[in-house]
């Protein structure tokens, strides 16, 4: 193990332990995509007929946070602009979160830039893309990525509505949509109202965690891609590979990867160490936590960061508090509450109180001190 200035040898200042740091980015696609052959094949068997000028059938790709289901469109989603006429679009329902927003990054994959931020309708919206998918006779596929977004801000059966039912309001439209949660509470299907089930029925494509020896392969692909020869050795890629299994996200191996890596050459050691791997690891095992928190509103921080000062406090007073510091009231307190729940950040749960029935006490489900980092 190299300590910086031992067998490890020293970095000069041009030098790097990387030779594509780029590799170990969240949204990097690799050119191997290992251990995800049968969901690639029914992916490919449910959009083979939009390359043949129907109407893709529909897909649910769901499975726990960081298991390859995003990944596995965009490669498929790759083939299909190459090879195909077939038009793609991939929305991020972390960041688009309402039936406009999606239409929005429709039209904008579509025509290559934003509608008008304000002004324009829905309808027009929505028939200026219909109207294009006709006009010049193209096959949409639409990939709403982390769909339970869309589930809760309730906006999940109008979206999914709109574009199913597309090729009623407008005559020749075809579109067909792969739903992606990672969600593992969420009920897809038994969610949806009943005039969106009626329509959807998808192919069903699930994507287990990564087992050991697969978390182990996908990670030496990606150490031979992005760090030099003999950065690190066998046992300590193990050592990631066993760490990663843990939290059963490859994504915290990615990114553990990188800032070991980095760790190192502020070092200035050419190989990276044991204690580079662990002391990264107490950052990238809350990748998870770091990407949920992200995608939260200004008013929804404040109160996952009221939640982490307030340490299990009956929902009344951490709601006095919220009150005081957004003005907002209790139905959209009590919104946010059951979001952050769904979400997986916080733990709400009802306890008796003496004389007064049941309260809600509200706790996170990570480290406080984690989370006020990252907020």
């Amino acid at each position: 193990m190299a300590d910086g200035d031992g067998d490890g040898g020293m970095l000069g200042w041009d030098e790097s332990v990387f030779r594509d740091e780029h590799v170990f980015e969240i949204d990097y696609l690799p050119e191997a995509f290992l251990h995800r052959e049968s969901q690639t094949r029914t992916l490919q068997y449910a959009l083979r007929p939009a390359a043949r000028g129907s109407r893709p059938l529909n897909v649910i790709a769901h499975g726990p946070p960081g298991t390859g289901k995003t990944t596995a469109v965009q490669k498929l989603f790759g083939r299909l602009d190459a090879e195909t006429d077939v038009r793609s679009v991939r929305v991020n329902c972390q960041v688009d979160s309402t039936r406009y927003s999606v239409f929005s990054r429709i039209f904008e994959g579509i025509f290559e830039y934003e509608p008008p931020s304000s002004g324009i309708s829905f309808k027009k919206l929505f028939g200026q893309v219909t109207d294009h998918l006709v006009a010049e006779d193209e096959v949409l596929v639409v990939a709403l990525d982390d769909v339970n977004y869309l589930f809760y801000e309730s906006e999940a059966s109008d979206t999914l509505y709109s574009l199913l039912r597309a090729h009623e309001a407008h005559s020749g439209a075809r579109i067909g949509v792969i739903v992606i949660s990672s969600d593992l509470d969420l009920d897809v299907i038994a969610e949806l109202d009943g005039r969106v089930q009626s329509v959807f029925r998808p192919e069903d494509v699930y994507f287990p965690r990564y087992d050991p020896e697969e978390i182990a392969d996908i990670l030496g692909e990606r150490v031979k891609r992005g760090l030099r020869d003999d950065v690190i050795t066998t046992t300590d890629l193990d050592r990631v590979a066993e760490l990663t299994a843990e939290t059963g996200d490859l994504r915290v191996g990615i990114d553990l990867l990188r800032r070991a890596g980095l760790r190192a050459e502020m070092r200035a050691s050419s190989e990276i160490g044991r204690e580079d791997i662990d002391a990264a690891y107490e950052k990238s095992k809350y990748v998870h936590l770091s990407r949920s928190l992200r995608g939260l509103t200004d008013s929804e921080q404040t109160l996952v960061e009221v939640i982490a000062r307030s340490d299990g406090e009956q929902a009344g007073t951490v709601y006095e508090t919220f009150h005081e510091e957004t003005g907002l009231g209790y139905t959209r307190y009590s919104e946010i509450v059951n979001k952050l729940t769904q979400l997986g950040i916080i733990a709400a749960d009802y306890a008796e109180l003496e004389g007064r029935g049941r309260s809600r006490e509200l706790s996170l489900a990570y480290d406080a001190e984690a989370v006020l980092d990252r907020l």
